[in-house]
């Protein structure tokens, strides 16, 4: 399959009129469907969203390479289409999108498919014919432009694979890995950026591809040996344990896309941090130079978050769902106490709920430990979070305990690094497991006195708010949810008020919960006020924008904002965080309590007051809304 065979005119737009991210995406979907491409909007949509979630498909220099690959996709299909003014797409190097290639890729795509996939990702790397493609004017035009480059880039392929047969051994040599999480355009675009650079500094390079093919160019245990330096661009985990003792770069998919001479100058230098294995065979640990010390956290704490979640949503909404059923059925006053488990209907959800509620915990703090030590870090993590739920820590506990695990099972790595590679087998299956439960269980023990007395204090606080306690409390959760719009202080408000439900459902909910989705709710919603009341300082593409932002605003999605936030930060956050943080504070200055951690609009019957809930949103958000409109400038005509 070649190239012109996924690149069909029929789903090209050559003049794109969106201007901002979202509205590309809704723009570009919708031509993949009109052109027969895929089957349902939404769900090529939803993978297309997951993706830009984990980081921007927009990779700077004017490209972006939006992908997905799932079920709703009849045909393999890129869809390419170019904007004149260029689109907010949030890329990373913070500059208007004017190339878009947005790729469609069945579930059972064959190598074929593949192939013709990555062959496309590895031209996009030539500036000069990204410059052509800018110019070109008409779909015609833009495959002919892909064909010369397909020709002349199968010469320089042959050329290269000449001049690999004759090894010297006199150059510098360095080897890399790609690796991004779908493995079709970011693998390959950082593996030709890597080696066209290389070969413009006189370095020798032979880079590994962890792509949707699989391992292609798999590295040797003589290519590792022999390299000066390693350099691993991957955005999922890779095999790690065969470069212990190298020099290791550890780096994002992007930058050896858009970084690729100072990943291979730092390769040279001699600086990178040795890197130590622990003897497994996928381990993929992190290394010191990935990041800041506050991002590795972050990225940690959110690992174990994100896989926590399911567990406190779905557990809470089977909870919420056994109190609905038991109020509905009727309960004993006498028999109050037992509300959620009186009726067998009512208690069989509140068994199923409670048993996953049981998982929360200890998933938080094992998938803490995995990101900080991978596999190792489980074991102990998932016991530190057992043991602060038995021990009363809760949540504080489970989340120190976890980072405690992680860093328990690095410094064991460290002990035991001198031992006999002969015993490299055994540290995973035993050293590992049984040292790092042991330590970090009778680390748990001490932990827990002071984190119960901590913990109990505040239940004891949140239980009890009431007047002016709640309505700060309620002000501040609101205001931080809409700061970031998705970001570190949102979701640190988000897991806060999620934390809170687990002690309070046998009390008919949390109100701090009901406080931060209430916050989470008018970035949206706001958007949606302003564009109505002042459509003259909007453009249409954005007043369109607002209506989409209707649904994610009751749907407590506080990302439908980000763009409008983007382009304008200092008058839309101030804005957000006023109506929110009334919204909030209104919630705890009246009592009002929510069984449910997500959910919006649609879990409103599991609020206590929800026409005074729902009142409260509004009120909010046509505050920030106002307040955006009036400080907006006009769009220029």
């Amino acid at each position: 399959m070649d190239i012109k065979d996924l690149l069909i005119k029929e789903a090209m737009i050559m003049d794109l009129q969106a201007t901002e991210k979202k509205g590309a995406i809704d723009e570009m979907v919708q031509k993949m469907y009109d052109a027969g491409r895929i089957t349902d909007i939404a769900t090529y949509k939803e993978g297309i969203l997951a993706r830009e979630a984990q980081t921007s498909t927009g990779l700077g220099d004017g490209i972006a390479m939006p992908h997905a690959k799932n079920s709703a996709v009849k045909e393999a299909t890129v869809l390419f289409a170019k904007s004149n003014k260029g689109v907010d797409y949030e890329s990373l190097d913070g500059q208007p999108t004017y190339l878009f290639f947005m790729i469609a890729a069945p579930e059972g795509a064959n190598d074929t498919h593949l192939q013709a996939l990555a062959a496309l990702s590895r031209l996009l790397v030539n500036p000069d014919f990204v410059a052509q493609l800018k110019q070109a004017a008409t779909p015609d035009q833009v495959q002919q432009l892909f064909d010369s480059a397909e020709k002349a880039k199968e010469e320089e392929e042959k050329q290269e694979a000449a001049e690999e047969e004759v090894k010297d051994f006199n150059r510098k040599y360095i080897v890399a890995v790609t690796a991004c999480p779908t493995g079709i355009a970011h693998t390959y675009m950082a593996e030709d950026a890597l080696k066209k650079k290389a070969k413009e500094l006189g370095v020798d390079i032979k880079v590994e591809t962890n792509g949707s093919e699989g391992i292609k160019h798999r590295l040797t245990a003589e290519d590792i040996e022999r390299a000066a330096g390693v350099i691993v661009a991957a955005d999922k985990k890779v095999e790690m344990n065969r470069f212990d003792g190298k020099k290791l770069i550890n780096r994002p998919v992007s930058d050896g896309i858009r970084k690729p001479e100072e990943l291979i100058e730092m390769a040279l230098s001699g600086k990178a941090p040795v890197y130590h294995g622990d003897g497994s065979s996928d381990s993929a640990e992190e290394t010191s130079d990935n990041g800041t010390v506050g991002q590795r956290i972050y990225k940690d704490l959110m690992n174990g978050v994100s896989h926590m979640l399911p567990f406190v949503i779905g557990g809470g909404i089977m909870i919420a769902l056994s109190f609905m059923i038991d109020q509905f059925m009727g309960v004993p006053n006498s028999e109050l106490a037992n509300l959620g488990n009186y009726n067998q209907a009512a208690s069989m959800f509140n068994q199923i709920g409670g048993a996953a509620f049981g998982f929360m915990l200890p998933v938080l703090a094992g998938f803490i430990a995995s990101s900080i030590s991978d596999r190792p870090g489980l074991i102990a993590g998932f016991a530190a979070g057992a043991l602060a739920n038995t021990g009363g820590a809760g949540f504080l506990g489970a989340l120190i305990g976890g980072f405690l695990a992680g860093y328990v099972i690095v410094l064991l790595r460290k002990v035991f690094s001198g031992l006999p590679k002969s015993l490299d087998g055994i540290k995973s299956i035993l050293f590992y497991p049984f040292f790092g439960l042991m330590i970090t269980g009778f680390l748990m023990l001490l932990i827990n006195i002071p984190m119960k007395a901590i913990n109990d204090g505040l239940n004891g606080f949140l239980t009890g708010l009431g007047g002016s306690n709640a309505i700060l409390l309620g002000a501040l959760l609101g205001g931080m949810m809409a700061i970031d719009l998705g970001g570190p202080i949102n979701k640190a408000a988000y897991v806060f008020g999620t934390a809170t439900l687990a002690t309070t459902v046998a009390t008919g909910g949390s109100i701090v919960m009901a406080a931060v989705m209430a916050g989470g709710m008018v970035p949206p919603l706001a958007i949606f006020v302003a564009t109505r009341l002042f459509k003259n300082k909007f453009e249409k593409s954005q007043v369109d924008a607002g209506l989409t932002n209707i649904v994610m605003g009751l749907s407590f999605v506080t990302e439908g904002a980000i763009p409008f936030a983007a382009a304008d930060p200092i008058r839309v956050i101030p804005s957000f965080v006023v109506g929110s943080a009334v919204a909030g504070g209104l919630v705890g200055a009246f009592s009002i309590k929510l069984l449910a951690p997500h959910g919006g609009i649609f879990v409103a019957l599991l609020v206590s007051n929800p026409i005074m809930y729902l009142a409260f949103i509004i009120i909010g958000a046509i505050i920030s809304g106002v307040i955006y409109g009036l400080l907006k400038k006009p769009v220029e005509q």
